[in-house]
């Protein structure tokens, strides 16, 4: 079977979505499938034994011309004109040049596909936007849905509407009715967007984020790690509507009612926290068993931590649902050490780990979480070897096995 894929970008450093979709583009390259890259990631990145090409960006383009004409008068006359044009017209003009770009480098391919695969990152769904101008593609075309979309549709406490919001919605109706089938990262994803736009619910299939086996380049520990302590991580970016400060306080609790623990457990929060800035520098100076960094790390070093804490936090936002699968999950579940789920009731990640998983918390229950990790703790004063995941059905669900078994079921005329 031949695969093309078409993605925003292949750089594993810029984003989480960028990780999650080259673990996936690997595993379809690992399952047997003849795999080509169309990727918009203006740099020289390669993948090991996958052809990719990088889309040229068109500069000859009234688009082109707009979009950095746009760009000088905001920068000189400080004058933000994107909100105006967004509204007006849905999307920016660099929106528009990228997406003719990736159409363009489309029609003049000669590779003839079986399954036309298009994933991306953030709010921007490009690739998506240039396959629907292209119809002779429709009839083999999966649209991957990383996030719900436009922004509108995010659950509680995400209560933004963008710009241009009902011409976004328009897009994404295109989308549901013209891509033959949809795949999503979560069971709880796909509800979610079939509710807004029916068609997804007849075409959707679940494609987990993947365990790509990565290979760490270095294993060498960063200075703020000590490996033989009792480790609990979260790495990943916190977002404004993704507080802390339930695992802060909950681990401060902990230290309190476990006045033992001060020696040896530490608490790391590794990626952006700006919105939590205030916040984080408080408890640092109050309790320095905690290390926060605020700013992105290399996936090398976050990767090689996550295999060798005691016990890595997956932290949501509060609300009701949380349909999303965090892109670190197959990671976590990777690394084989007990995951401290700090989710709504009702999320993917709850729904995994299963109704009897113990260490689950909403993410503002500090009492309670405090509680989980003395749970943890004493389990690794025991033996550190207590807070192994060991899921192998997890294992198995985020494996390129299940991944073949998903893509081959599909009613694909092969050539």
């Amino acid at each position: 079977m031949k695969i093309l894929v078409v993605v925003d970008s292949i750089n594993i450093e810029d984003s989480s979505g960028s990780k999650a979709n080259v673990a996936l583009i690997h595993n379809l390259r690992e399952a047997g499938f003849e795999i080509l890259v169309h990727h918009f990631t203006r740099k020289d990145i390669r993948l090991k034994n996958i052809q990719t090409f990088n889309v040229p960006e068109i500069k000859f383009n009234p688009y082109y011309f707009l979009s950095r004409a746009q760009r000088v008068i905001s920068r000189n006359l400080k004058i933000n004109l994107a909100p105006f044009f967004e509204k007006k017209f849905g999307f920016s003009f660099t929106f528009f040049n990228d997406t003719n770009s990736i159409a363009k480098a489309l029609k003049k391919e000669s590779f003839t596909p079986d399954l036309v695969l298009t994933l991306s990152k953030g709010a921007s769904f490009r690739p998506h936007y240039a396959v629907l101008k292209l119809p002779h593609l429709h009839d083999k075309w999966m649209a991957y849905v990383h996030d719900p979309y436009p922004f509108h549709y995010y659950p509680r406490p995400y209560n933004g509407v963008q710009d241009g919001y009902d011409k976004k919605e328009h897009f994404f109706r295109e989308v549901s009715k013209k891509a033959k089938y949809s795949a999503f990262p979560s069971q709880l994803l796909k509800e979610w967007m079939g509710s807004y736009f029916p068609d997804f619910s007849k075409t959707g299939i679940i494609i987990p984020h993947q365990n790509a086996k990565y290979e760490i380049q270095s294993n060498n520990f960063p200075s703020y790690f000590d490996v033989s302590k009792f480790n609990l991580l979260h790495a990943g970016n916190l977002m404004k509507e993704r507080s802390p400060e339930g695992l802060l306080e909950g681990f401060k609790i902990f230290l309190d009612k476990n006045p033992e623990a001060k020696n040896v457990a530490r608490l790391i929060l590794l990626g952006n926290a700006s919105d939590h800035t205030e916040m984080l520098n408080r408890y640092q100076k109050e309790i320095p068993e905690i290390y926060a960094n605020n700013g992105n790390k290399p996936f090398d070093e976050v990767f090689l931590i996550q295999k060798n804490v005691s016990v890595n936090i997956i932290l949501e936002s509060k609300s009701e649902i949380s349909p999303f699968l965090p892109a670190k999950f197959p990671h976590c579940v990777e690394a084989n050490k007990a995951i401290l789920s700090l989710a709504p009731y009702y999320s993917e990640t709850k729904r995994l780990l299963g109704e009897n998983y113990e260490f689950w918390s909403e993410a503002d229950k500090a009492e309670k979480i405090s509680n989980l990790i003395e749970k943890l703790f004493q389990l690794w004063k025991q033996n550190p070897q207590n807070t192994f995941l060991n899921r192998k059905d997890l294992d198995e669900y985020v494996s390129v096995e299940y991944l073949k078994e998903v893509i081959n079921k599909l009613n694909l005329k092969v050539k």
